[in-house]
Order: C-alpha cells, then structure tokens, then sequence
C-alpha cells in the first residue's frame, strides 16, 4: 500500500512540474513573440537627427532644430559636442520627467546630467541598450579618436539600430554584426562620403541603411540618392519628418 501510495505521489509530483514547466515555456515564447511583432518605428528629423519608438519606449538621437517640443523621450543619446549634434535646447524640447540621457563624456558634463558612455561599453535603460562604437575621423582634423566621441548600437524591439555618428569607415564599424538598419553619414568634408558609406554597408553588411548628414550644413540629395545606388542592402532615402516603420521581416 505504501508503495502504491508513493507511486501515486510520484505521477502527481510530475504532473504538476510539467505543467509548470509548459506554462514557463508558453509564457517565454509568449514574451519573445510579443518582441518580435512589436512595431519599431523610425523617424528623421533632417541632418543628423532621429527618434526611434517601440511601444512605450522613445529614443531620441542627437536631437537638433526641432519644430515641437513633445516632451515624450525616455532615453536621449548624443554623439558628441558639435552644435549640429548636441543642442541644449533641443534636448530640453524632448526630454520628459524619468528619461535617461547616454552621451558622450563631454556631453553629460555639459548637461550636468546624464550617464557617460564610451566606445565598447553598453548601457541598459530599461528594455533599451545602448552600445558605443567609437566615431573618429582617419586623416581628418574635425573628429579626433582620442575624444571617444560616439556611435550608437540600439537594441530596442528585436531589432538592432546602428547610428554611425560623425565618423570615417573605421575598423570599429567594420566589426559590427547582425544589425537590421544601419544610419549612414554621406555628406563628406566631416564624415564618410557617399563611396565610404556605400563600402560600409559591404564591410558589415546591414539589412537596410538610410543616409544622413545631407540637406543642412553639408551633403545633397543627390549624395542620398547615389548612395542608395552604390549600397549593397535596402536603402530608404527619407524626407525630413518622415516616419518608416522596422517591424517583421527585413
């Protein structure tokens, strides 16, 4: 009897692990389907500024010569300390109370505010991560590598997001893998130009990229539209203000 009792205790023991267990597997591919079919939107501002939503979560970049004031960011990045990239003014338009600003190191000592991140190192904000690829120009005087001014790796909605910053095609760019939507400078004088960018997208191989650093300051359309030409992945050439959305297959 003693036995049989045991054996009962056994079967009803494993009944209800393995009901657990399929709950907590149901629940995870519950969470990793609601990540994948979350919509990750994108929007260009002109020049070198975006902002990236998905779902409650709202990233600014390099915000600059904003027309509103939507007070709606929980996470602002910026590059560096260029007017054209850090703008206090722009920051204030978009920041809302509890957001978190990631910068580079002379950037959060300006603002007095903020969290510092350097090139290699990765911030979580949330259900954001943000990882610093070092933005440096190779024989130009206007982005010097010893400052550790910034790119951005977003991770944000299952898909990775890479914003070059001002930059050249460095060896740190080159490294990078498995990024969806690749940000590309093409203007020139500062940055890539548009044959750089064009060999960028071969050199790390992005799902998509969209070019930036043209219309204001430096760069044309045309620098737009010839590298959507010369690029090896999907390009979108935005207007300002426009809105392209990253979810599902690219």
């Amino acid at each position: 009897m003693r036995a049989w009792r045991l054996l009962v205790w056994v079967i009803c023991f494993g009944l209800v692990v393995w009901g657990f267990e399929e709950k907590v597997e149901t629940l995870e591919a519950s969470e990793e389907g609601k990540e994948a079919a979350m919509a990750v939107k994108l929007q260009w501002f002109g020049h070198a500024s975006f902002k990236i939503t998905a779902g409650e979560d709202v990233i600014y970049i390099d915000p600059w010569k904003l027309t509103e004031a939507a007070h709606d960011a929980t996470v602002v990045l910026v590059s560096h300390s260029h007017h054209d990239h850090y703008s206090a003014g722009d920051v204030k338009k978009v920041w809302k109370e509890g957001a978190k600003l990631i910068a580079s190191g002379d950037v959060v000592k300006q603002e007095n505010r903020g969290e510092a991140l350097r090139p290699g190192q990765t911030i979580e904000a949330g259900d954001v991560n943000v990882t610093g690829v070092a933005a440096y120009n190779l024989a130009k005087k206007f982005h010097p590598k010893g400052n550790e001014w910034l790119g951005f790796v977003v991770e944000v909605g299952g898909k990775r997001i890479y914003y070059a910053g001002d930059t050249d095609l460095t060896d740190e760019m080159k490294a990078l893998k498995d990024i969806d939507l690749a940000l590309l400078a093409v203007g020139g004088t500062y940055t890539m130009n548009v044959s750089e960018a064009a060999e960028a997208t071969k050199a790390f191989g992005p799902k998509q990229a969209i070019p930036y650093h043209w219309g204001d300051i430096v760069g044309s359309k045309a620098d737009a539209d010839e590298f959507a030409e010369k690029a090896v992945c999907k390009v979108t050439v935005l207007k300002a203000g426009e809105v392209v959305e990253l979810s599902g297959e690219e």
